[in-house]
């Protein structure tokens, strides 16, 4: 059994990031159809494509919920670039839940969230993580992560399912190798020299500190699990702060490469429900809210920034905009937690690849 797991057959539900949002899950749940143990009356399966935690007010509790369903035969679910952070330790922004190192930054911009504090609840969660598949597939549909690319599913193809986090690691040596070769850590060492600034400093703009693009691109370039999860990059012109750091390198639209006929359904995007997408990298710009995009109209982002809400509330921002959302295949129609729903458009596949599994 290897990180590419099947897709069930019948009608699905893919739900988007989650971001510790749980009551937004269990309000998109009821508006689904699902009962407590997530069973259907019409045979739907649920399908999450990662980022249940960080940031949000109850991450602990989106997991429960999640595995639950997962264990039950209910649900199936992929891990995304948070899960392999929380299972490789890298304490990132709003992991303060799992990490004592964020807890007093996180709590600066998510104020109170519901953490894990017992030595049995963690391990719980990391082996639960470390359990799930990168990506899912049948024969009319894929899910992933950030991006399904086409040499990067072959490897993971090859690596057994429960072995995410060492074969992450794997690849993170193997990037690290070659960052010695480049001189990375030591130009990195240089450039905080002569900026001594945290890059989650927003106040603080920094110069293009070339070092840490190319830090970030050899690890982007060299793993390809960081590819499923993270999505393909390039450097930038300028830097550009988003998700509560200044970054180098911004993501590609690697959809519009995407040139095979099955249709590929995504999260991580941070797409947006107003007519202006707003994305930092623009990747939604020319796209309306719920039209499927790509070379052959046959991919869907699914994320619909419902990650971004915690941040808002705390600086009490607008965020109506900001929901968790699941797209029902196969009749393509969008169902978000606040009981709406929008028919999504532009769907250029073959009517003979959109019926669902037998």
């Amino acid at each position: 059994m290897s990180l590419i797991q099947p897709l069930p057959p019948g009608p699905l539900d893919i739900v988007g990031d989650i971001h510790g949002e749980l009551h937004a899950l269990l309000d998109l749940l009821r508006h689904l159809g699902y009962d407590a143990d997530g069973r259907h009356p019409q045979s739907r399966t649920l399908v999450f494509v990662g980022d249940f935690v960080d940031r949000g007010p109850d991450s602990p509790g989106v997991v429960d919920v999640v595995q639950r369903l997962v264990e039950a035969g209910h649900a199936r679910a992929i891990a995304g670039n948070h899960e392999i952070n929380l299972l490789r330790h890298d304490a990132k922004d709003g992991a303060g839940w799992f990490f004592d190192a964020r807890l007093d930054s996180d709590l600066r911009k998510y104020r109170q969230f519901a953490r894990a504090t017992t030595t049995l609840q963690r391990a719980r969660i990391e082996t639960f993580l470390n359990s799930l598949p990168l990506g899912l597939e049948r024969e009319d549909l894929r899910v992933i992560h950030a991006a399904w690319h086409a040499p990067d599913v072959a490897k993971a193809r090859s690596m057994p399912l429960g072995g995410a986090r060492a074969a992450y690691d794997h690849w993170e040596t193997q990037a690290a190798q070659i960052a010695v070769q480049r001189r990375i850590a030591e130009r990195m060492a240089e450039e905080k020299n002569r900026w001594p600034h945290s890059l989650e400093d927003g106040e603080r703009h920094p110069p293009f500190l070339q070092a840490h693009c190319d830090n970030e691109l050899n690890k982007a370039t060299v793993n390809p699990l960081k590819v499923l999860t993270c999505g393909l990059e390039r450097q930038t012109h300028a830097p550009f702060f988003a998700g509560n750091k200044w970054r180098f390198v911004e993501r590609m639209a690697w959809w519009e490469q995407y040139a095979e006929p099955t249709p590929v359904v995504m999260g991580h995007y941070w797409r947006s429900t107003l007519p202006h997408q707003s994305t930092q990298e623009g990747l939604f710009s020319d796209i309306s809210p719920y039209a499927w995009h790509g070379q052959l109209g046959n991919v869907f982002c699914v994320d619909y920034s419902v990650g971004a809400r915690a941040q808002a509330r705390t600086f009490d921002q607008p965020h109506a905009h900001m929901k968790l959302a699941a797209l029902r295949w196969p009749e393509r129609t969008l169902v978000f937690d606040d009981g709406s729903q929008h028919a999504t458009t532009g769907f250029l596949q073959p009517e003979k690849n959109t019926a669902h599994s037998a």
